[in-house]
């Protein structure tokens, strides 16, 4: 199969991930390095004030550090299952309208993948900034992956 009947990253994850669908996320960019997941405005999505609610938003962030993770470890599948440890949020300013997140690793892929090599379970946090889109940060959360060892 060549990479160009690949499924992207955002299309692998609204076929696996019900809650992309749902918020109807769109993956503007997926490497190693960045992801950038960008939501809607949806009224049904909207809280008491008119804005994203805030389940709305940490599913939107924890989509994006889902992306990043996937692009960056994806070779590492077929002996490790990625999965969130533990994550923090942090609702700086009231978001309305469209948001977006935009996700970095906290280390580098080679330090993980070697921890990995010498059988130990890395862990490494994903830290995701959520902006309107004039630009304003609403929000920021880290989110703590690990790749569990395949049995």
């Amino acid at each position: 199969m060549s990479s160009e009947t690949l499924p992207s990253i955002g299309e692998m994850m609204a076929a696996s991930v019900p809650m992309v669908r749902t918020l109807n996320l769109e993956f503007t960019e997926t490497t190693a390095e960045r992801a950038v997941v960008r939501m809607p405005d949806q009224p049904d999505f909207h809280n008491h004030v008119g804005g994203p609610h805030a389940g709305a938003m940490f599913t939107l962030a924890e989509s994006a550090s889902g992306a990043i993770v996937m692009t960056a470890f994806g070779e590492q599948l077929g002996r490790a299952v990625p999965l969130a440890v533990r994550a923090e949020i942090g609702y700086k300013k009231l978001a309305m309208g469209a948001v977006a997140a935009t996700a970095e690793l906290g280390r580098p892929v080679a330090e993980v993948v070697a921890e990995l090599d010498a059988g130990e379970r890395p862990e490494f946090p994903v830290n995701v900034s959520l902006t309107r889109e004039d630009g304003a940060v609403t929000g920021e959360m880290t989110i703590v992956w690990t790749l569990r060892p395949n049995k």
